[in-house]
C-alpha cells in the first residue's frame, strides 16, 4: 500500500510539472488558430530555416515541460521535424538538479549543456535539409500544412464554437487540451513508475554496466522511458563514476521526458512517431558512442 502511495504522490508531481508549459502552448496554439492564419504560416516559413537553433537552445533549459510543448506544436505543423528533434536532443529535465545536488562544477555543468544543445541544433539542420531534399527530388511541398484546427477536431473540444466568444473561448479550448493530455500522461506515468519500483532501479543500473556497446544501447533504451526517471537514474549513474560520458550522453540525448508520449497521444500519424522515436535512437546512441570512441571527457 505504502508502494501504491509513493508511486501515485511521484506521477502526480512529474504531471503537474508538465501543466504550465501544456496550458501556455495551448494558448498560443489556439490564438493561432483562432486569430492569426496568416502569421501561423509565417512561423511555419522562419522556423523551416531557424527552428533548430532556437529549438536547441530553449530546450538546453533544466525542465522537461518544453518537449511536451514541442510535440504539439509539431503536431499541429508549427515546427519542423529538424526542430522537434533538435528539442528532443537538447532537452535536460532533471540533469541539472541532480548536478547541482552532487556540487558539480558549473563548468561542467555548461559543457554537458553545450554538448546537448549543439548536437541538437545540428541533427535538426540536417534533418530539415535531407527532409527538404528529398521534398524538392519528388516535387512535394516543402511546408506541411499547418493543421492546428486537427488537433482539435481529435480532442473533441468543439473549438469551432468557441471562436465567438473571443479570449474566454481561446482559454477554454487551451484548458479542454491541456485537461485531456494530463489525464493521458498522468494514467501512463503512473504505470511507468510502478514497473520501474517493482524492477528496481539496481538492476536497471546494473544492465548499464555491461559491454561498451551494449551499455550505449541500453542507455537510449532507458532514454526512451517517456519519464524523468529516466534521466535521474542516468545521471546518478555517471556521477557514481559507474558509466562513461558516452555512455550518459546516449541516454540522455534520447531522452526527451515526456515529448515522445504526447506525440503518440496528439499526432495521428503511428508510423511516423515510430520513426521519429527510432531517429532519436539512433542520433542519441550513434553520438554517445563516438563521444566515446574519440575519448572526449569533461
Amino acid at each position: 500500500m505504502e508502494l501504491i502511495l509513493d508511486v501515485v504522490i511521484d506521477a502526480l508531481i512529474d504531471s503537474l510539472k508538465i501543466l504550465p508549459f501544456l496550458f501556455i502552448t495551448y494558448l498560443i496554439m489556439e490564438y493561432l488558430e483562432h486569430k492569426t492564419a496568416e502569421f501561423t504560416s509565417g512561423v511555419v516559413e522562419k522556423t523551416e530555416h531557424f527552428g533548430p537553433l532556437w529549438g536547441g537552445l530553449i530546450g538546453a533549459f533544466p525542465q522537461c515541460g518544453f518537449s511536451a510543448a514541442a510535440s504539439n506544436l509539431y503536431a499541429g505543423r508549427v515546427i519542423t521535424l529538424g526542430t522537434l528533434i533538435a528539442i528532443y536532443l537538447s532537452t535536460s529535465d532533471e540533469m541539472i538538479p541532480l548536478f547541482i545536488s552532487e556540487q558539480v562544477p558549473i563548468k561542467t555543468m555548461i559543457q554537458v549543456l553545450a554538448i546537448k544543445a549543439l548536437i541538437g541544433i545540428l541533427a535538426g539542420f540536417v534533418i530539415d535539409f535531407v527532409v527538404h531534399a528529398y521534398h524538392k527530388a519528388h516535387n512535394k511541398s516543402i511546408n506541411d500544412p499547418v493543421r492546428i484546427s486537427s488537433l482539435c477536431e481529435k480532442e473533441h473540444c468543439h473549438c469551432d464554437d468557441d471562436e465567438s466568444e473571443g479570449l474566454f473561448g481561446i482559454v477554454k479550448s487551451a484548458f479542454v487540451h491541456t485537461f485531456h493530455i494530463f489525464v493521458f500522461v498522468l494514467i501512463l506515468t503512473l504505470v511507468l513508475n510502478l514497473v520501474i519500483e517493482l524492477i528496481g532501479e539496481d538492476k536497471v543500473a546494473l544492465l548499464l554496466k555491461t559491454s561498451p556497446v551494449i551499455s550505449h544501447i541500453l542507455a537510449g533504451l532507458v532514454g526512451l522511458i517517456p519519464n524523468c526517471a529516466a534521466s535521474v537514474i542516468i545521471t546518478e549513474l555517471y556521477l557514481d563514476q559507474m558509466i562513461t560520458l558516452g555512455t550518459m550522453m546516449s541516454g540522455l540525448l534520447v531522452g526527451a521526458g515526456i515529448g515522445l508520449l504526447v506525440l503518440f497521444r496528439v499526432n495521428d500519424n503511428k508510423k511516423e512517431n515510430i520513426n521519429i522515436a527510432l531517429l532519436l535512437f539512433f542520433i542519441g546512441t550513434v553520438i554517445g558512442l563516438l563521444i566515446d570512441l574519440i575519448g572526449i571527457t569533461i
